[in-house]
């Protein structure tokens, strides 16, 4: 599984512009171009290029920008993007790619589109694995062995092992040589990384100082242009801003609705309410770096002491599923077997008193001397009245065990510092977001423990390791899911993190925009097909 947090925000204090070319290539299916599209963002994007992103804001918005070399359907089925065709070798090691050479990249300002090529590719994967590169996507592509350009329009990428549904692996998104101002390795300090230029359907037109991105159509993208001339996604702090926002039509869509509000824009007919199978959930990640925290028995106390069904009931209408472990509810890799940790009390303060913590005067657990308390940092972006409520559920469940947590709100690129760089943190709050490969290598294998990596708990366990590779290794697709079934089952045990819940994900948008379909991960890989009637165009 692919890792995107769901908490980001970056305030861009300066505009960034492109110029583009002023005639347009039309779809030719007799849906009407034009029209504006504002959407909303539970926050702010912190990069926009592919490659350093790993928050869902940023990713969304890179789909827009950028192609792969393959893409996905509508249907789910592999269909070809930047690469016109491809041929595999019989022992699936070897990948040819023949590429389309009717693709140009978006213009930067003053300068002419200058055309995609092989070069690029072969550029793009070089850049992503250089050891300074920080980025999620490393360890999803170690299997790769090396990317050879075998002419200006054909390159041939060459495994370390034959993997399972290999060609779907290679949708991942394709940056311009020219782009970066390094070009040995990128770093989400580069220009590229906040004023990207792409292949796809979406060029970046600014960004405000407000965090507003605007998006134009390309008006020579290689699949025709896309209809909607103009993508605006805005930032929010408090998501009932968000529905207050399209109830007044301030904004178009809802990428997300809170389900607090879902009742309201249900009852409106101006919208429509669509559900989307997002593979992700929520979490409360530990620093293991803290002797306290090493120790499985207090993760287990945490857990069993919080009561998540009550949570989700509360705050979130009950809209989603308490969750057993690591991998994504509706995912093939989640073990049904394993069921949630049930809230036990007792058993919390019996698995304490087993580590050694014994009450003092003031309830709370003591252990050599030291009163039990925790810290629990929360970006500030995350403050909305939902999160309050559920910080505020978890400090008072830990504290009826006699656990003090004090919590902290940061600000987002403090809070990023903190747990990925510094790891100045006992406890964090925050939510993956996956894809369907399965693959957590980045969030559990000990290898990923690093400065701005995604195992930023330190978490560090050698059978964990040796099945996460061997998951990795092998062809068989039913030996790969009974070897998740263990891991699901190990770390449901250790509890690295307390697995929380998943939710049911909600869209808003208004009806006049429309033929919407929604990719559960990505969000807008079909977003050049909508179409705003010409009546209804702003």
């Amino acid at each position: 599984m692919k890792r995107i947090l769901t908490i980001t925000v970056l305030s861009l204090g300066v505009a960034m512009a492109s110029c583009f070319p002023a005639h347009a290539a039309p779809k030719g299916d007799g849906r009407p171009d034009g029209g504006v599209l504002n959407y909303s963002e539970y926050g702010r994007p912190a990069t926009l290029d592919p490659i350093t992103s790993n928050e869902t804001i940023s990713l969304r918005i890179t789909e827009l920008v950028f192609n792969g070399l393959v893409g996905i359907d509508e249907k789910q089925e592999i269909v070809p993007e930047l690469a016109e065709r491809w041929e595999a070798s019989k022992d699936g090691r070897v990948f040819t790619f023949f590429l389309r050479k009717d693709v140009k990249w978006h213009p930067r300002e003053g300068e002419a589109a200058r055309p995609f090529t092989a070069d690029d590719v072969v550029f793009t994967y070089n850049i992503m694995m250089h050891p300074k590169t920080i980025t999620p996507l490393k360890v999803r592509y170690e299997f790769i062995e090396k990317v050879e350009k075998t002419g200006d329009y054909t390159v041939v990428i060459t495994l370390k092992r034959p993997i399972l549904n290999a060609l779907a692996k290679f949708s991942f998104k394709i940056i311009p040589r020219h782009g970066p101002s390094n070009p040995q390795y990128l770093t989400r300090e580069d220009r590229f990384a906040h004023s990207p230029i792409g292949t796809g359907p979406y060029m970046l037109q600014t960004v405000t100082g407000d965090g507003e991105v605007v998006l134009v159509a390309n008006p020579d993208y290689f699949k025709g242009r896309a209809h909607i001339d103009k993508f605006i996604a805005r930032p929010f702090a408090d998501q009932n801003i968000m529905a207050q926002a399209l109830m007044f039509n301030a904004i178009d869509m809802i990428v997300l609705v809170n389900p607090r509000n879902l009742p309201e824009v249900q009852g409106d007919k101006r919208f429509v309410l669509q559900p989307y199978n997002a593979l992700s959930y929520s979490f409360f990640g530990y620093n293991v770096r803290n002797p306290l925290l090493a120790d499985r028995r207090l993760r287990q106390a945490i857990t069993a002491a919080v009561n998540r069904q009550e949570m989700l009931d509360s705050f979130f209408n009950g809209q989603g599923t308490v969750i057993s472990g690591p991998f994504a509810p509706g995912s093939w890799a989640y073990n049904l077997d394993i069921k949630p940790l049930p809230f036990a009390p007792e058993r919390a303060r019996a698995l304490l008193t087993e580590a050694g913590f014994r009450p003092g005067a003031d309830g709370i657990m003591e252990k050599d001397g030291k009163k039990l308390v925790l810290s629990l940092k929360v970006p500030i972006e995350k403050e909305s009245e939902a999160v309050k409520r559920v910080v505020l559920a978890f400090q008072n469940y830990l504290k009826s065990v006699g656990i003090a947590i004090t919590v902290e709100f940061k600000e987002w690129q403090a809070w990023k510092e903190d747990v990925f760089l510094e790891h100045n943190f006992d406890i964090m709050f925050a939510s993956w977001v996956f894809d369907d490969s399965a693959d957590i290598s980045s969030l559990f294998h000990s290898a990923e423990i690093g400065d701005w990596k995604n195992n930023f708990g330190g978490y560090s366990n050698p059978e964990v390791d040796s099945l996460i590779v061997e998951s990795k290794l092998t062809l068989d697709f039913e030996k790969r899911r009974t070897i998740n079934r263990k891991l699901h089952a190990i770390l449901a045990e250790e509890q690295p993190y307390a697995f929380l819940w998943t939710l049911t994900n909600y869209s808003a948008y208004h009806r006049k925009v429309r033929r919407v379909q929604i990719h559960p991960y990505k969000f807008f890989s079909f977003a050049d097909e909508w179409f705003i009637p010409a009546s209804e165009q702003k």
